[in-house]
């Protein structure tokens, strides 16, 4: 009797690197949904342009580089890059800043690093500021929540590839601040929290519409802890280290200071906890590195929304975080048995 034998390894891992990059999109999916449904199809126009300019930017690095195509574009890296990225742009961005951000984020931050395994920084957030720091005016075309009805797909389409809206409209007219953007301009005209929160924009828990997604943002995150996907000390001490301050000085004064509910709903948090801070690759490795990592990203994060000269600043947080990690891995070793 013969016995077929398959070739070694026997069993498929659950951390191969595609099924990774699938589970944490299946884990976007709702915030997907959720943000569709408050500034409408912007983000799906966006990602028409970011997935293709992702896989294309992939290839021709991959081809330069000399490394196999097919493994190399189906690993599901570059897509969850663009996925990323599209989260971070406002719905109405032209094609070329998507385009932009998110080539620089595959052949700079990615790629140019020595690719899958070797980036220093993380990916996305490269890319994202990037175009951030360079085109600031494009990056303020925020919809409120709602304010997609008149346009529709055909009017987001018009606009990314053509950089026209429907008769009659303007973008400044269409577009506003963001939340955070907001608290931190009416601050500076000496109005106090409790007067800026009674505008349109804000919700009980934080931005109105952001905090919906926020909170289909948090789920995905904890199907990612459950799937173990991501582990809870980056995501813990992220929130840690941006609520604690935050509550401290809201308990100071209300007056001045956004309370930690609403930073914890609003701009960035929850994905930058649960999707961003987590990328095994940029993030420390050990687990008391991932904690003061975490940490160290949630303090710069609240300290750059409060004095700094950007509204959210969670990826700044990222990346000079990113660069510490080295110096982090080196001296947080957990103590050798015997020893």
């Amino acid at each position: 009797m013969v016995f077929p034998l398959n070739p070694a390894p026997h069993a498929k891992p659950v951390t191969a690197v595609p099924i990774v990059m699938r589970r944490v999109l299946y884990a976007l999916l709702p915030a997907f949904a959720v943000y569709c449904w408050n500034f409408g199809p912007g983000i799906a126009v966006n990602l028409m342009v970011a997935l293709p300019a992702a896989l294309l930017g992939e290839a021709l690095m991959l081809r330069a580089r000399a490394r196999d195509l097919r493994h190399g574009l189906t690993d599901g890296s570059a897509i969850v890059t663009a996925v990323l990225i599209v989260f971070a742009l406002p719905p109405l961005a032209p094609w070329w800043l998507t385009a932009l951000a998110v080539v620089v984020a595959v052949v700079i931050g990615k790629q140019l690093f020595g690719g899958l395994g070797a980036n220093v920084f993380n990916p996305a957030m490269v890319g994202y500021v990037t175009v951030l720091l360079s085109f600031p005016a494009e990056m303020t075309q925020w919809l409120p929540p709602g304010g997609h009805a008149e346009l529709g797909l055909v009017g987001h389409l018009a606009y990314a590839f053509g950089g026209r809206l429907p008769e009659g409209m303007s973008v400044d007219a269409v577009t506003q601040a963001t939340a955070l953007d907001v608290v931190k301009q009416e601050l500076a005209n000496m109005r106090t929290i409790e007067e800026i929160r009674v505008g349109p924009m804000f919700g009980d828990l934080g931005s109105r519409g952001w905090q919906w997604i926020n909170v289909s943002i948090a789920a995905g995150g904890l199907l990612l802890l459950h799937w173990r996907i991501i582990r809870w000390h980056i995501p813990v001490a992220v929130l840690a280290g941006l609520l604690i301050p935050a509550a401290l000085l809201h308990l100071i004064d209300t007056s001045r200071y956004l309370s930690p509910v609403f930073h914890l709903f609003s701009g960035a948090t929850l994905l930058g906890a649960f999707f961003i801070a987590t990328d095994p690759v940029s993030a420390a490795a050990t687990s008391k590195g991932r904690l003061i990592y975490g940490a160290g990203i949630g303090a710069l994060t609240y300290g750059i929304r409060t004095w700094g000269g950007y509204p959210d600043g969670l990826a700044f947080a990222v990346l000079l975080m990113n660069a510490s990690v080295p110096i982090l891995d080196r001296y947080t070793q957990p103590r050798i048995y015997g020893r």
